[in-house]
């Protein structure tokens, strides 16, 4: 098969045409359908319905809601204690929004009516801080969100000047934070768009300069970037086509490190191809039989390669959660083509440049050499032995096996051992630097009041008709600060809201673990006063339990994708190496690199940068990417065996 693909993109007649198709299939899909980023989801819930703080929240929203909209919690600050003025001062920006409210701003409280007197009751114990809402709508988009956010710091910027924002806290100058669920949400989004940028950018730079340092060849170095985005502009309405007719569902996340995986993973399989077609033209005069020569030889690796990578991308497809779930179809897709343009795309390319895309370093047969010096009348420079370096490793390897296997075995085993001491978090206010605003804001809580203030916890639980009460467990259980009073449902009368804050930080491994802890102590009780149900009759719902619930669904998938990973692997590359013994070594290398990666990116994050948790979310995703990737490299080797 790879030969017929070989005689076909590398000739004289086809490599033309090959290029065309390419850019006709672009052109075309991009005036048919929408491009991917056009098509992007706003939905920021990542749970499935059937979890509990999904389905707590939905109640809420059925039984207890007021319909005001989702708060915006402005965080007033001096370090020198709130006057009465700047009270005074927050009052008539109450006012002004009261009268000229922003975009999307469903709601303000009346604190322009009320004494001023009265507000200071709201202040923080310690007299420096106050917290004031400002609610908007339900279902406005993060864009929208951000439109109003710009107008309401405009509004504070004329009413009570730029020192308020831009200034840092210290001082004893008035200042103020957004934070809140509306400030956390347009800041994760105006963080990660324009890590999405750099992170494209910098991918972009890196792999540039990498050929560039590899081949000395500037027009080289273009290539497999030049194939990349081909390829991303096929992928682009293909998926822009399925995102639009609801098969799929794309976010900005998914996109860019979509790109970034089409940049390492093309880049990986432009190189083996390219570094095999420069040994075959140092053979051969003719390029055209150089270039089929390597494709022939490279061809069956590189589909084998690409094969456990979509196969492996398409296990993400098993998940629950959202955002390993949306990655299956665009990453498996984006590989997929990938492989594709690496037999057929980047032959054409390399077969319509030929020796040409070397330059200055241009690989010649000894015969071509001999006959340039004869036209040149003087000698030429040969061109030193190539892998060098790798016929150093080679030999120390193959010369001193079992020192090699110890030492990185001893090497790599240490780092992997680090795995058990890692800690992980899935609060996304932690990945925030310190000076965004809505964390900043989100500190001066945690200094100034309870850290659950921000966060509070809802129970709901359904009485069944009958007496029940969770006021006096829930007042004496050692995480609880305060008590709200309890609400009815409005449609469902035996349905209880209990609603309560931590005295700990709500985003914090202890807070999260309590959720179960409450969940039982409300079900015992329930059995106490003889009320079945237990289970679907009470539901936790807010952050803290939201949290709950990604800890829990995240690990139900990492104990499912990554066994079932393994298995496809390990099939796949027995079939291809018909080897039980170097399938199992092939796999427990990877594996053991996977760990090792794990530790040695914990000893850097923590001892190096005092991190104290890392993202719960990363395991798996490194799993996947190094796992799969890392068998390309194996494979890639195997091949020259």
């Amino acid at each position: 098969m790879i030969n017929k693909i070989g005689d076909i993109v590398a000739n004289p007649k086809m490599r033309w045409l090959t290029i065309f198709v390419w850019v006709i299939f672009i052109g075309v899909f991009s005036i048919i359908w929408p491009q991917v980023n056009e098509t992007e989801t706003t939905d920021n819930q990542l749970l499935p319905k059937n979890a509990m703080s999904v389905e707590g929240n939905q109640i809420v929203n059925e039984e207890f809601s007021d319909d005001i909209g989702i708060p915006l919690l402005l965080v007033w600050h001096n370090d020198e204690k709130l006057q009465l003025k700047e009270i005074e001062m927050i009052q008539q920006l109450y006012s002004s929004l009261d009268k000229n409210p922003v975009s999307e701003q469903s709601f303000v409280p009346p604190f322009g009516k009320m004494p001023a007197e009265v507000l200071l009751e709201s202040i923080s114990e310690d007299g420096k801080a106050l917290l004031t809402p400002i609610f908007f709508k339900s279902e406005a988009s993060t864009k929208d969100l951000q439109t109003g956010l710009n107008e309401l710091e405009k509004v504070i910027r004329t009413s009570l000047g730029d020192e308020v924002l831009d200034t840092n806290l210290d001082g004893k100058n008035l200042k103020v934070r957004f934070s809140g669920p509306v400030g956390i949400q347009t800041d994760a989004v105006s963080l990660f768009s324009n890590s999405d940028v750099t992170l494209l950018i910098a991918t972009v730079l890196f792999v540039f300069i990498l050929l560039i340092v590899l081949y000395r060849s500037p027009i080289l170095a273009l290539v497999p970037l030049i194939a990349v985005g081909i390829v991303y502009g096929l992928i682009s309405p293909l998926l822009g086509f399925l995102a639009d007719k609801g098969w799929i569902i794309v976010d900005g996340q998914t996109i860019s490190i979509m790109t970034v995986l089409l940049f390492g993973a093309g880049t990986d399989y432009c190189l083996f191809l390219i570094s095999r077609y420069r040994d075959e033209l140092k053979k051969h005069e003719d390029k055209y039989v150089a270039l089929n020569n390597a494709l022939t030889g490279t061809g069956g690796a590189i589909m084998m390669s690409s094969m456990t990578t979509v196969i492996g991308m398409l296990s993400l497809g098993l998940a629950y959660y959202a955002s390993y779930d949306r990655f299956a179809i665009p990453f498996s897709l984006s590989i997929f083509l990938m492989g594709i343009a690496a037999l057929t795309l980047l032959p054409a390319i390399l077969a319509l440049l030929g020796r040409i895309a070397f330059i200055p370093f241009i690989p010649r047969t000894e015969e071509m050499i001999v006959e340039l010096e004869k036209s040149k009348r003087k000698k030429l420079r040969r061109a030193k032995p190539a892998h060098r370096f790798g016929k150093k490793v080679g030999k120390l390897v193959t010369e001193r096996p079992w020192m090699i296997i110890v030492c990185t075995t001893i090497l790599l085993g240490s780092l992997a051992a680090l795995v058990p001491k890692m800690q992980f978090t899935y609060g996304l206010i932690d990945s925030f630097p310190a000076d965004m605003p809505s964390r900043e804001g989100f500190t001066l809580i945690a200094e100034h009041y309870p850290p659950g203030e921000i966060a509070p916890v809802k129970l709901i639980v359904d009485s069944k008709g009958e007496d029940f009460s969770l006021e006096t467990v829930l007042k004496n259980h050692p995480l609880v600060e305060t008590v709200e009073q309890v609400q009815q449902g409005k449609k469902n009368e035996n349905l209880q809201l209990w609603e309560f804050t931590l005295n700990v930080n709500p985003y914090s491994t202890e807070a999260v673990s309590s959720i179960a802890d409450f969940k039982q102590l409300t079900i015992d009780k329930l059995n106490e006063a003889e009320i079945s149900g237990e289970n679907d009759s009470v539901w936790l719902t807010g952050e803290t339990a939201t949290l709950f619930d990604t800890d829990q669904i995240t690990n139900r998938d990492q104990n499912i994708i990554i066994p079932v990973l393994l298995i496809v692997i390990a099939i796949l590359l027995f079939v291809y190496l018909k080897s039980v013994i170097a399938t199992i070594y092939l796999l427990v290398t990877v594996l053991l690199s996977y760990f090792s990666a794990l530790g040695l990116g914990w000893v850097f994050l923590h001892y190096g940068f005092g991190v104290q948790e890392i993202q719960g979310l990363i395991p798996l995703y490194a799993f996947v990417f190094l796992v799969v990737l890392g068998e390309d490299y194996n494979i890639f080797l195997v091949s020259r065996i």
